[in-house]
């Protein structure tokens, strides 16, 4: 497999709400180093670069930076569990035509390197988008900003970093320079769209973390770790984690053990993703009467979600409605 890469040096990001956004830190240092004018170029493409995806949200990045000049193909559509996915025969021929896959890491897409392997493009260049993330090295019953010692995942950390949008800053940034490096002659493009991009990004932060603060109970049970980033971002709290390892399920002595906390700690809401078998939060839900939320991990997995600021702008509401209700 292709080394990864990773373009420039990338800062690790504070979450501290006092300070300025690193967001906001970005989008500065792109208006002052380049021009002032976001606007994408409606210059046609004449050679759009070829680049494969792993996953939706990069697939949405990567047009939202390069525009015209891209011509990008996710594996996953959105409706797949990311962790075991498999591989299609056109997903092999997709990334042997490509220049470029863009990848998260940090043990998420396992089954990519003997995808890249299998192709046998000596020309592809693999971009790991985590790098310079900052990662949380535990995905269960996480209480903010605990960080426990041992991770699920090879890295050593979870994997869903693109649901903070912190996170999404610096994978953006990683999207952008490597469009640059292969394609310099519209890099003034690509840093435009980039700075444009997150100018968006930072309103939809602002507005979202404003809706989290008026909750009076931030608490929810997860059914998968999917979801500390998006919770330490916006100051949720999760409570406990029903599958805390993916292909497992908990036994019934877990489930029962869950149930107790759930009325004992009066806690009335229960995540689940569209991803994923409802099977488990439906029955602790009724079990408990705890409200059961759908959400997705992926853009495209629920109507309404077909971009990540409206997957994030979903999930973030919905859950805060949900902690809202009587």
């Amino acid at each position: 497999m292709a080394e990864p890469e990773c373009y420039g040096p990338t800062p690790m990001f504070s979450i501290d709400r006092a300070h300025t956004s690193p967001i906001s830190i970005a989008l500065s240092t792109l208006l002052v180093l380049f021009s002032p004018v976001l606007a994408s170029s409606t210059e046609p493409a004449h050679n759009p670069i070829s680049i494969v995806v792993t996953i939706p949200v990069l697939k949405d990045l990567t047009e939202q930076v390069g525009g015209a000049h891209v011509q990008v193909k996710s594996l996953l559509s959105g409706y797949e569990n990311e962790h075991t996915y498999s591989p299609k025969p056109t997903d092999l021929v997709a990334v042997r035509k490509a220049q470029l896959l863009f990848e998260i890491g940090t043990g998420l897409e396992v089954w990519v390197a003997a995808l890249v392997k299998n192709a046998g493009s000596p020309s592809l260049r693999v971009v790991t988008t985590s790098q310079g993330v900052g990662l949380i090295r535990d995905h269960s019953d996480l209480h903010h900003n605990e960080h426990p010692e041992n991770g699920e995942h090879a890295s050593g950390g979870n994997p869903h970093i693109w649901l903070d949008p912190e996170n999404v800053a610096i994978m953006l940034g990683h999207i952008t320079a490597a469009l640059i490096k292969i394609d310099p002659a519209h890099a003034e493009t690509y840093r435009n769209n980039q700075a444009a991009y997150l100018q968006r990004l930072d309103r939809l932060r602002n507005e979202l973390s404003d809706r989290v603060k008026s909750l009076s109970d931030h608490r929810f049970v997860a059914h998968h770790p999917a979801w500390p980033y998006m919770a330490r971002r916006f100051g949720f709290d999760i409570a406990a984690t029903i599958q805390v390892q993916t292909g497992t399920e908990p036994s019934a002595l877990q489930l029962q053990s869950l149930i107790e906390k759930i009325k004992k700690d009066r806690i009335k809401v229960i995540v689940s993703e569209i991803q994923l078998s409802q099977k488990l939060p439906n029955l602790l839900g009724k079990e408990t009467k705890a409200r059961v939320v759908v959400l997705t991990t992926l853009p495209g997995g629920l109507p309404g979600t077909e971009s990540y600021l409206d997957m994030l702008r979903y999930n973030v509401l919905q859950l805060a409605n949900a902690l809202d209700a009587p």
